[in-house]
C-alpha cells in the first residue's frame, strides 16, 4: 500500500488506526481533551495503546484493561475515578455511535457539554 493510502498509524505500536471507533485521539476530541485544530497534528493511538484513558471504559464492547502502579484508576480518589469513569465511557459509546451514522462536521462529535468547545 502507498504510504498515501494508509491512515493514521498508532504511535505505539505502528499499526494503523483502521476506523474512528478504535481511535485514542477521537475519543479524546469527543470529551473535550483534544481541539479541534489538533485533529490532524496530534499522534494518533489505538484505545488499546493508550492504557491510562482506556482503563476507564467501563462497557462490554471493550476489553476491560488494567493499569498497576501509581496512574491506575484504583490510585485516585473514588470520586474522580467515578467522574473519569463516567467521562471516558461516554465518549466511548459515542465515538461507537459516530462510527455508525452517515458522516457529520466533526463539530457534532463531542458530547453535549463540550459542543460549545468545538464552534469557537
Amino acid at each position: 500500500m502507498a504510504k498515501c493510502d494508509q491512515g493514521y498509524l498508532c504511535e505505539v505500536c505502528g499499526d494503523e488506526v483502521e476506523d474512528i471507533s478504535e481511535s485514542d485521539l477521537y475519543l479524546r476530541f469527543i470529551i473535550g481533551e483534544v481541539p479541534v485544530r489538533d485533529l490532524l497534528t496530534a499522534p494518533e493511538r489505538h484505545l488499546k495503546c493508550h492504557p491510562f484513558l482506556a482503563q476507564f471504559i467501563l462497557d462490554d464492547r471493550f476489553p476491560p484493561i488494567t493499569m498497576e502502579g501509581p496512574f491506575g484508576k484504583a490510585q485516585l480518589d473514588p470520586a474522580e475515578r467515578a467522574r473519569m469513569e463516567s467521562l471516558v465511557t461516554r465518549g466511548f459509546q459515542r465515538l461507537q455511535e459516530i462510527h455508525t451514522l452517515p458522516p457529520m462536521p466533526f463539530n457534532q462529535y463531542p458530547l453535549p457539554e463540550f459542543l460549545d468547545a468545538t464552534r469557537q
